[in-house]
């Protein structure tokens, strides 16, 4: 058996139970997942698309694949050719598999942030290799390391790293023959700071050699319950990764790639969701602030990345008496410990329940 971690949102149950009991109902701000509509322009393709016996391509449709890459090029400044870029069945998915994708194995390191989701680690346990949690690559001298990976804006803190910064990482990736694996997933929601992928020409040099960017609509247009995501980069790594796949049928339904296609496509709902988180944000960070939290980065992304000098868990109970859930800092890493994440995929009414109980 594969040691795996306990699944850390089992942890929360009694506290969840604790905000569930208050007169107005729980304020769930615990775990990311989309409460608007699924945009209707997205929901009619996959109508259209439903009548669909035959098995779906694991490369993706032509349509699709074109699609992303026209949704890189117009709104991220990458020039992608469409032979790479790999539909998936939900970011989650491929973050889990890469190492074991990548044929890493024992006594090799998959390297991850040192505040993370903890998915990387789990990917690195299943490939049977070892994680190693770090922000400092430097420190790792002339060690080879198969797989790193980034992820900017952060899931937990909302940190922006900035284009200087991912062009050292991959400069010192290249010297070592590393796959650099961007988690992009909340690249459309910059704040305070606009993030750039590492396919960007100003990051990786024009060259998308060893790079990997994973993208996921489950933010950007509400399709978490699509499970619809899309790597792109390197077209060598993306056959090799084909492959592999192809073999293990890890394919995206069909109707699923149409709805995906349109979604990259019209980027009008895209802002209109957008417009929504910023009105959630501006509501609950000042009353966080307003309570004695302090708000750490959260420059970009869907979390405020929270403090008021006590142990997370000890924030969570405190929010949790007021009805509001949350996650507590150590499920992202022991550095974490200090923190909570409050998401703002709330409704606005239950955001503004929780404003007015944190008054």
């Amino acid at each position: 058996m594969i040691g795996l971690p306990d699944f850390p949102w089992d942890r929360l149950t009694p506290l969840k139970q604790l905000a569930a009991s208050h007169p107005d109902g729980i304020v769930d701000l615990s775990v990311g997942t989309p409460v608007d509509p699924v945009p209707a322009v997205v929901r009619q393709a996959l109508a259209d698309a439903a009548d669909s016996p035959g098995y779906p391509l694991t490369y993706g449709t032509e349509r699709l694949r074109s699609a992303a890459a026209g949704w890189l090029r117009r709104r991220h400044g990458v020039d992608l050719d469409p032979a790479g870029v790999l539909p998936l069945i939900g970011s989650k998915e491929f973050v889990a598999w890469l190492p074991t994708l990548l044929g890493i194995g024992s006594g090799q390191r998959v390297v991850f942030p040192e505040l993370a989701y903890p998915t990387y680690d789990v990917g690195a346990r299943l490939a049977g290799a070892e994680s190693y949690a770090t922000d400092g690559l430097l420190a790792l001298g002339p060690e080879q390391v198969p797989l790193v990976w980034v992820n900017s804006p952060s899931n937990p803190t909302g940190k922006v790293l900035p284009a200087d910064h991912l062009r050292k990482v991959v400069s010192w990736a290249r010297e070592r023959g590393a796959v650099v694996a961007s988690d992009e997933c909340y690249i459309e929601l910059g704040w305070e700071e606009q993030p750039v992928s590492i396919l960007h020409p100003d990051v990786c040099g024009g060259s998308h050699e060893g790079l990997l960017a994973v993208h996921s609509l489950s933010k950007r247009s509400n399709l978490a319950g699509y499970r619809a995501g899309f790597v792109a980069g390197d077209p060598v790594l993306v056959r090799r990764l084909l492959e592999v796949r192809k073999h293990a049928g890890m394919m995206v339904p069909g109707p699923v790639q149409a709805a995906m296609a349109v979604a990259l496509d019209d980027d009008e709902h895209a802002e209109e969701q957008r417009a929504r988180y910023a009105a959630r944000r501006a509501a609950l960070r000042p009353a966080l602030e307003g309570a004695g939290w302090k708000i750490e980065h959260s420059a970009a992304g869907l979390y405020l990345w929270a403090s008021d000098g006590s142990g997370c868990w000890d924030q969570v109970r405190a929010l949790a008496e007021k009805g509001i859930l949350v996650a507590p800092g150590d499920f992202y890493g022991q550095a974490g410990s200090g923190h909570v994440r409050v998401a703002v995929t709330a409704v606005d009414e239950r955001i503004d329940a929780a404003v007015r109980r944190l008054q």
